[in-house]
């Protein structure tokens, strides 16, 4: 099953994203589950990082949840929301309509 995560930062977060991306990248090279899609979320100016957007493939919601409690840029408070989803995947670039 598809899972979507998607996270924003606290207001003026970017230095401490920063001091933490690579321990945060690190720590992604871990997962138990498969990363589809991953990458910061930006303000509309096209460069200031303001969250975190995940696409995983994952058998189990509570092993994704754990997974993502645990990551370096949770830990270190930058997340103030983080919402995981179920995500039913219809059309890629890859393949036909479902």
């Amino acid at each position: 099953m598809h899972f979507t995560v998607y996270c924003l930062d606290h207001p003026g977060m970017v230095q401490r994203r920063l001091e933490h991306y690579e321990a945060h990248k690190a720590y992604l090279q871990t997962a138990p589950v498969r990363a589809l899609i991953s990458g910061p979320l930006l303000e509309s100016d096209g460069e200031t990082m303001i969250g975190s957007f995940f696409l995983y493939e994952a058998d189990r919601f509570d092993v994704l949840q754990r997974f993502v409690d645990e990551d370096p840029f949770n830990k270190a408070g930058i997340w103030r929301t983080i919402e995981v989803r179920p995500f039913l995947k219809r059309v890629d670039a890859l393949s036909t309509p479902a």
